[in-house]
């Protein structure tokens, strides 16, 4: 996999991203610079097959939806955006989350993004059809906790949903609640903790006093009849294999829901009826040379902007995605 990384520049204009960059390759201090340019990202045009998914989160949490997404549509280029300079969305206001939201949609439809997933719980909650007023032409896709799979799978009628309290107090969580588990006579108890978003941007470490709490707490969850767990944030799913691990060591009763998948499924519905699905690199090039595409696809499949860099993240997104991950990072000035 390879990924180029770009950090936008610390205000809401984005005008210059011409920039002399830095090329980390693993986690060592071996460091190459060279110069980039604006090429990075094609500004194609919308209704392009080959023009790039946007996929937009506070943080990185979104690569849990962005994995998914390249897993049912490898073909696909993926621009991603991540508001790091502002992160978390979940503790702010619902006003502070649609303009930041906004920002990002506005930005990421000017790289010629094709369709665009709000990769975030919180922003989804708060912004997700104000954007879609603002771009009627533009397919955008928001997230909601897996609520229904749960309340439908669960045997005691008691799930959880672990989200930040922006999406817990959100209306999309609480329609799904009224017209889904209410009518199943199914508790939901919401549960959030504020140090968990940063634990997954620090890289998870598993003797932290977060990583103890949430042991403490999926023992709570099975105290109190709960066998289904919704994982209502993109930064969550990357603790999943911990929560597993957890749940086998201490023999809990508790499933554990990723929303994930069906987000992916949702884009490539979405494709396939608007005729945007991408072509295969070489079904392109047969079709570049009888004249009927524009372009052959040689970018990287993934597209990396952050509002605020540090060495910090790269370190995290290579944790997140792979040690071997080739990860090149564009700095603004």
């Amino acid at each position: 996999m390879k990924i180029a990384v770009k950090a936008a520049p610390n205000n809401t204009s984005y005008e210059s991203l011409d920039t002399a960059s830095m090329i980390f390759t693993n986690h060592n201090t071996n460091i190459k610079k060279v110069m980039s340019n604006n090429s990075v990202i094609n500004n194609a045009v919308k209704n392009d097959r080959s023009a790039p998914i946007g996929v937009f989160d506070s943080g990185v949490g979104g690569l849990s939806v962005y994995l998914h997404l390249a897993q049912q549509l490898p073909h696909e280029r993926y621009v991603y955006y991540a508001d790091t300079l502002h992160v978390p969305y979940g503790n702010r206001d619902s006003e502070d989350i649609k303009a930041l939201t906004l920002i990002a949609v506005e930005w990421l439809y000017q790289q010629g993004c094709k369709l665009i997933v709000i990769a975030c719980n919180s922003a989804s909650a708060y912004a997700l059809e104000t954007a879609r007023r603002c771009y009627p032409q533009l397919p955008i896709v928001g997230l909601v906790p897996a609520l229904k799979p749960a309340v439908l799978a669960s045997k005691t009628g008691h799930v959880a949903v672990l989200a930040t309290k922006a999406t817990l107090n959100g209306t999309l969580l609480n329609d799904v609640i009224t017209n889904v588990a209410s009518p199943h006579a199914t508790k939901v108890t919401k549960y959030f903790d504020p140090k968990l978003v940063p634990w997954v941007e620090s890289g998870m470490p598993k003797d932290s006093k977060t990583a103890q709490d949430l042991r403490q707490q999926l023992r709570l969850f099975t105290q109190e009849g709960i066998d289904q767990l919704v994982l209502g944030c993109t930064h969550y799913p990357f603790f999943k294999a911990f929560l597993r691990q957890e749940i086998a060591e201490q023999q809990l009763a508790i499933q554990i829901v990723d929303s994930g998948q069906a987000i992916a499924e949702r884009v490539k519905q979405l494709l396939l009826t608007n005729q945007l699905l991408a072509l295969p690199a070489e079904v392109a090039a047969d079709e570049a040379l009888k004249d009927k595409a524009t372009r052959v696809n040689l970018s990287p499949p993934l597209t990396f902007y952050a509002t605020k860099y540090d060495e910090q993240l790269g370190v995290v997104i290579q944790h997140l995605l792979g040690q071997q991950t080739d990860i090149h990072y564009y700095l603004s000035p």
